[in-house]
């Protein structure tokens, strides 16, 4: 049994939108991964006291590690598309402690044929379910939509634990007719994210507001452009005619993405906002892609910066079912540590992403295993934890 314990925060937030700071609370307990209390240390010396590593946050804040909703995974610790290794490692610097695909699009020589895009599904969902870059969980072998496919095809991908879709890739004369692909999909407990706006690879189309209304996926992926935005008429249709989940990304408009979360939030559709990087792309590996993208809609909005969190972790696990993204008894503890960089205005880690600064993360915890000290990709945060006992070796991966 291994058992970690992070106390003495100045705040804590719950990663979910409807009450996303616990009140009364500075204390973190896990054992075997997973969340097993939060509350005062007073009330849980005990617990704190029999955990084989304590972290005193000395006043920073606790929060659920960050969800990349929407990033480019193929196989291993490697993006092709910007030739670059050891980036998800780096991901976890930058607060990310898991990752959706949004499928393995970028695998050179992508398949097209039915045995090949289940295979490519499969064998990325089984490599990394024993994979786990820098302690990172990355949810993998999302299958890539195309004509050929049947619904025994999508039978076969449900008996082998595949769970995610995307289309907007596949060999579709009209992206129109994906919509039986889509229906089989789903019919097979399988999430379908669909790519709405301009085209972003050679090959594939632009997908109109028209398209989406037809084809219904449960995620509009990157509604705020990848790399090109749906026009402001069309995304207020796909807002207020549909239930679909509405991902913001850092690789798409950022005026856009403004615009859709002051909509959201006014509207009490808060619930359906996900945060993603849409990385590595065109637009490069970006270690603080989700923690930039939290800072902006945050101090550009003016939407309290817990509740934005909140989109980047809890709203994504309960858009794709995962384990993590709370900070709660029964949820796998991914964990980050935070405050105010060096050098801010702002007291705290939600007074620094309320006038756009990212905060310095100090601690990174996946599945219950402290992982990072002082991120080298952050700035440095103005408070750094305690940790016993000490872990020298991770404090050199600092700056």
């Amino acid at each position: 049994m291994s058992s970690i314990a992070v106390t003495g925060a100045g705040t804590i937030l719950s990663g979910d939108h409807r009450q996303p700071v616990i009140a009364d609370a500075d204390t973190v307990i896990a054992v075997d991964g997973t969340i097993t209390a939060v509350g005062r240390r007073a009330e849980l010396a005990a617990q704190v006291e029999a955990s084989e590593v304590v972290i005193d946050a000395q006043g920073a804040t606790i929060a659920p590690g960050l969800i990349d909703s929407h990033c480019h995974v193929v196989l291993g610790d490697y993006t092709p598309r910007q030739k670059t290794v050891d980036f998800l490692a780096s991901y976890v610097h930058g607060g990310i402690t898991s990752v959706v695909s949004p499928g393995e699009i970028h695998a050179p020589g992508r398949p097209h044929d039915a045995a090949g895009v289940k295979a490519l599904a499969i064998a990325a969902r089984s490599c990394f379910a024993g994979f786990n870059p820098g302690g990172m969980t990355v949810h993998a072998g999302s299958v890539v939509l195309e004509p050929c496919l049947t619904d025994q095809d999508f039978a076969d991908l449900q008996a082998a634990g595949v769970r995610l879709a995307k289309f907007g890739f596949g060999l579709y004369e009209d992206p129109a007719d994906g919509y039986d692909q889509v229906r089989s999909a789903q019919k097979h407990g399988i999430t379908v994210m669909c790519h709405s706006g301009g085209a972003s690879i050679p090959g594939s189309k632009p997908i109109t507001p028209e398209h989406l209304l037809h084809l219904a996926p449960d995620v509009c992926g990157h509604i705020n452009g990848g790399p090109t935005s749906l026009p402001a008429t069309g995304v207020d249709t796909i807002i207020e005619q549909t239930g679909m989940a509405l991902q913001l990304v850092q690789a798409g408009n950022l005026r856009s993405a403004v615009r859709i979360i002051e909509k959201c939030h006014a509207e009490d559709r808060f619930d359906r906002v996900v945060i993603g990087s849409d990385t590595p792309t065109g637009t490069g590996v970006m270690p603080l892609g989700v923690i930039k993208t939290v800072a902006e809609l945050s101090s550009l909005s003016g939407i309290d910066p817990a509740q934005v969190w909140a989109a980047a972790t809890g709203n994504n696990a309960r858009t794709w079912s995962l384990p993590a993204g709370f900070v709660a008894a029964g949820a796998a503890a991914d964990i980050v540590v935070m405050d105010a960089p060096w050098g801010s205005t702002a007291d705290d880690a939600l007074g620094a992403l309320a006038i756009g600064d990212i905060p310095g993360i100090t601690a990174v915890i996946t599945a219950g295993v402290l992982r990072n000290l002082t991120s080298r990709n952050t700035p440095r945060a103005a408070r750094l934890v305690h940790v016993e006992p000490a872990m020298p070796h991770l404090a050199a991966t600092g700056h």
